[in-house]
């Protein structure tokens, strides 16, 4: 099935699935807890963004913060004379030392956002930025319109294609649609964890509502089990940051894991895999929507494509999965 997918309102046309890049940027800790993924192998990372290229993907998202900088450096060289042929999506926000891999602290002043900009093209060897997204889930509403400006600069010189919001909540969303060049909010959407006010919000103003979390944190790939427990060098393993909800004390969070078994016969109906299925409510659940699984090998890519070939869920699936998890419309 092809079917793609608008950056917003930029134009910008992509793959209706994109690669989320922030395991491949290796371990990195805030003040001892862990804030990646673990363990890395570069060349692995290189094999599988190299595989999504083939299978179509054009879209990439990642964070200045994600490996304190190296998730960008492998794309930079990934995408070395194929700049053409896709769009990067980064963040901004945090401060960091790149050498310890730890984040020091944030800011949005408007002189440190240019500073990151110039830090990001660097690493990711380019001369512009197709979406540029402030990483501040909670920043006040009420602060945030000289950042949208800052951005709005930006783009007038050239430095981005356009700007969103990683986001939560609709407040915030709302501050930044109201700019030219806003194409994108980022939020945690997923078949276990919706979000209707944000995803409202993006379709009224054609904003892409792109969606981190789509696989649950793993949840919804169906590797794991109560006993699962990630490394301690994980952002799901026992030291876990305080926002974590899909994994609790190292562990699946069992309320979550009950969700999953729920669903598990219709998300894997028609022959798709789980994570497929959970690919598919996410572009059923919106035109705007562009999930971006996470990915640190070949295979992972290769699953993640493979939801392609099937497309959206129909609507009478997502209507049962509404009275199975016995949710109205509205969340």
């Amino acid at each position: 099935m092809t079917f793609t997918r608008k950056l917003g309102r930029s134009g910008i046309e992509i793959s209706p699935l994109g690669m989320g890049c922030w395991a491949i940027g290796g371990p990195f800790w805030a003040e001892g807890t862990p804030l990646g993924w673990g363990e890395v192998d570069d060349d692995e990372s290189f094999r599988a963004i190299q595989r999504a290229l083939d299978l179509g993907i054009t879209f990439f998202d990642t964070a200045n913060v994600y490996g304190t900088g190296h998730s960008e450096r492998i794309l930079g060289k990934a995408f070395a004379g194929k700049r053409q042929d896709v769009v990067i999506a980064t963040k901004f926000n945090a401060i960091f030392d790149e050498e310890r891999r730890e984040v020091t602290g944030a800011s949005c002043a408007p002189d440190d956002i240019r500073n990151a900009c110039e830090d990001s093209l660097k690493r990711l060897d380019t001369d512009y930025i197709d979406l540029y997204q402030f990483h501040d889930n909670g920043y006040p509403a009420e602060q945030a319109e000289p950042v949208r400006e800052t951005l709005e600069a930006l783009v007038k010189e050239g430095k981005i294609r356009s700007y969103g919001w990683s986001t939560d909540f609709p407040d915030r969303a709302e501050v930044f649609a109201q700019g030219k060049h806003c194409a994108a909010i980022q939020l945690q959407l997923n078949v276990l964890d919706d979000n209707p006010p944000v995803v409202e919000i993006c379709e009224k103003y054609d904003l892409a509502a792109i969606n981190r979390g789509p696989l649950a944190m793993g949840l919804l790939t169906g590797k794991y089990t109560a006993s699962t427990q990630p490394s301690s060098d994980d952002v799901r393993g026992e030291k876990s940051p305080e926002w974590m909800q899909y994994f609790k004390d190292g562990k699946p969070n069992p309320e979550f894991l009950e969700k999953v078994e729920v669903l598990r016969e219709i998300l894997t109906s028609n022959g798709r895999t789980l994570s497929q299925g959970a690919l598919a409510w996410l572009w059923a659940r919106s035109e705007k929507t562009i999930p971006i699984p996470g990915f640190r090998t070949v295979e992972q890519v290769e699953e993640n494509c493979g939801a392609l070939e099937y497309g959206p869920l129909a609507d009478e699936q997502m209507e049962e999965i509404q009275m199975l998890l016995h949710r109205n419309k509205n969340g």
